[in-house]
């Protein structure tokens, strides 16, 4: 498996209530860039959509630790083994850290070709977060 991990990023809010946010995919559609995700479709625990030049893709919740780790694993519409993490740690309140991880089975050609927008993804998505409002 590759790794491929965001920088720590920096939220003005507590744990529970970042938690509370990113643990529902209803959510995550204000941080998906449109101009490559297309038909995006959401419940809480999963969502499907359609990355322009890859194909139909879905994601689902597979596992929750309250204010502290949302686990997400692909649905097997891409025919990709991977895993994707949220971790969050509040350091006090209104100030919560979130790192995220993705974890992927690729072999030595996908590892060249996905390896550097995986990690421009998961930076991506730590800037779209910070830069969001909670309430």
């Amino acid at each position: 498996m590759t790794k491929f991990e965001s920088r720590i990023g920096k939220l003005d809010t507590s744990g529970e209530k970042a938690f509370g946010f990113l643990s529902d995919f209803r959510n995550f559609s204000r941080f998906i860039p449109a101009d490559k995700v297309k038909e995006w479709e959401a419940s809480a625990e999963q969502c499907k959509f359609t990355v322009d030049g890859i194909g139909k893709a879905g994601l689902k919740i597979i596992e929750k630790e309250p204010n502290k780790l949302v686990k997400i694993s692909g649905d097997g519409t891409a025919g990709l083994e991977f895993f994707f993490w949220i971790q969050i740690k509040e350091i006090e309140e209104n100030d919560t850290r979130i790192k995220l991880t993705i974890k992927a089975d690729l072999n030595p050609m996908m590892k060249m070709v996905a390896a550097k927008p995986l990690k421009s993804f998961v930076n991506l998505m730590i800037d779209k977060i910070e830069e969001y409002t909670f309430d």
